[in-house]
């Protein structure tokens, strides 16, 4: 999955932006994404009812006759004309010492959780992650036009800017995406087609505001749609932060709807200001990079938050625990909030409690859950707020011309 997902992603925005003219660049960007939009939408609500009416599994299963009609489709109706490329091969390189890199670097934040990160294994594989993504840098200068990140490419400075942009702002929907549903289910006692729902405040708005994103990007300018979205992905998590164990769903609204407007500016936006600064003829690299800091800063941001959901909700865990007059040992911290799910190992461990306290305890976890939940927003807002300003001052063009730019626009 992951690897037709990185094949084909580059290529479609790549095809888009080329079936286009230029002046159309960001029609193309928020038709692509909102196209996106809709799949992600409809995909927690076909998973709802499939999980509560069959079975998981069918979630995955009804992707292969999706994908099958996609690939018969773009057979039959995509007819592009094949690029002149001068140079064919690959930057192996580059591909293995990046991947590695964020490979150690994701391993690491995941078992620090458990071993703590002043763990030896834990210390060797940042370092050796560090050394990797280093020598990638010494790398790619000597790969010349084979290189994974072409030097011309990552010296632009408009696009550098974006692609870091991204970067910081990919953990919002990641995080969102996975930590909102469950405390719709843990917390709230949603079913999975509820909760599915529940997420269409987000989604859904998400779907629609790329459609209005390229209009909103041809008569504004980059400046103000990248901003206006960059803005709504830092202040949405902060709203989400909010909510805590004795919340309701419409403490989640206002958060969920402000991060799906957000994303529906941003992603069209700086995906279309980072390709269309440079040549056309770059368009499906520039794509693929956008894709590759997106997913890479979604996967890191969201390891990092789990790392800091894992740590401050099994210390609240114990720590109140603690305070009720029970002590944990670390392996049942680290199992009980399975009782939210229901999972044998967290039951077990609070039926080894005795039968006085497990009412209390499960409280407990509850609200520990929430904390860990809290937390891991809090981080996310941190990140989607150091990209909001490198998207303010640094892409779409200077702060200032762009804004005197949208002011004509608006005049004319």
């Amino acid at each position: 999955m992951g690897i037709g997902g990185a094949l084909m992603w580059p290529a479609i925005l790549g095809m888009t932006y080329a079936a286009l003219p230029e002046s159309k660049a960001g029609l193309a960007g928020g038709l692509i994404l909102g196209a996106a939009g809709i799949g992600n939408a409809m995909g927690p609500l076909l998973g709802g009812v499939l999980t509560d009416e069959l079975s998981w599994r069918w979630i995955f299963f009804l992707n292969a006759p999706i994908g099958a009609f996609a690939v018969l489709v773009t057979w039959l109706k995509v007819h592009q004309p094949h690029p002149e490329v001068a140079e064919r091969r690959i930057d192996y390189p580059g591909i293995v010492t990046l991947s590695t890199g964020l490979l150690l670097i994701l391993l690491a934040f995941d078992q620090a959780a458990d071993w703590g990160f002043g763990d030896s294994r834990v210390v060797a594989m940042l370092v050796v992650a560090a050394v990797a993504v280093i020598g990638f840098g010494f790398i790619e200068p000597r790969m010349r036009k084979r290189a994974l990140i072409p030097t011309d490419v990552i010296s632009n400075g408009e696009f550098r800017s974006a692609c870091l942009a991204v970067l910081l702002m990919s953990a919002v929907f990641f995080a969102t995406v996975l930590y909102a549903p469950q405390f719709m289910e843990k917390i709230l006692g949603y079913p999975a087609l509820k909760a599915g729902v529940g997420m269409v405040p987000m989604l859904g708005t998400f779907a629609l505001v790329s459609f209005f994103a390229g209009p909103a990007y041809q008569r504004f300018g980059a400046k103000s749609t990248i901003a206006l979205g960059a803005a709504g992905l830092a202040l949405g998590p902060f709203l989400l932060s909010l909510a805590d164990a004795a919340s309701s769903y419409g403490a989640l609204v206002a958060g969920l709807a402000v991060t799906g407007v957000g994303a529906g500016f941003f992603y069209p936006s700086v995906t279309t200001a980072g390709v269309t600064a440079l040549d056309p003829s770059r368009a499906s690299l520039a794509g693929g990079l956008i894709y590759m800091f997106q997913i890479a800063g979604g996967a890191i941001g969201l390891g990092i938050t789990t790392t800091i959901f894992t740590i401050s909700s099994e210390d609240e865990l114990a720590d109140k625990a603690s305070a009720a007059g029970t002590h944990l040992t670390d392996q049942q911290t680290s199992v009980l909030h399975g009782v939210l799910a229901g999972t044998d190992s967290g039951l077990a461990a609070l039926h080894q409690l005795s039968s006085s306290v497990q009412a209390t305890i499960a409280e407990i976890v509850r609200e520990s859950f929430a904390t860990g939940v809290q937390a891991g927003f809090r981080f996310v807002t941190a990140a989607a707020v150091l990209g909001f300003l490198i998207a303010l001052f640094f892409v779409g063009g200077r702060l200032v011309s762009g804004r005197r730019e949208a002011v004509d626009r608006v005049g004319a």
